[in-house]
């Protein structure tokens, strides 16, 4: 059994900054990568930043210079810097644990919402 948990989320003005985190609870398997996507209202799911077993990490475009994803290994916990940010950033974030093992499978958090607004 997998569960991922999100918090931090929340209401902040533009140019402000909020830190998501995602406790991840895991029974015996290997995560490949981990990741953090979002989605706003009328648009589809998007990848905002991914960061594999190796460290490697990708952005989205738009969120580049501003956003940080980064893990804690001893606390199965992934995190999201966010910094700068826009009300383009407005969404539900969610968090996504992805296992070595069996290969296409995904888990979500259920999401956390961000507004960002004056």
């Amino acid at each position: 059994q997998v569960q991922l948990v999100e918090s931090g989320g929340g209401l902040v003005q533009p140019g402000g900054s909020l830190r998501l985190s995602c406790a991840i609870s895991r029974s015996g398997f290997a995560i490949n990568s981990m990741a953090w996507y979002r989605q706003a209202p009328g648009n589809q799911r998007e990848l905002v930043a991914v960061i594999t077993s190796g460290g490697v990490t990708n952005y989205a475009d738009s969120v580049k210079g501003r956003f940080t994803i980064s893990t804690d290994n001893a606390k199965n916990t992934v995190y999201l810097q966010m910094n700068s940010l826009k009300p383009e950033d407005t969404a539900v974030y969610y968090c996504n644990a992805r296992p070595l093992l069996p290969v296409g499978v995904d888990y979500w958090g259920k999401g956390t919402l961000i507004t960002v607004s004056s």
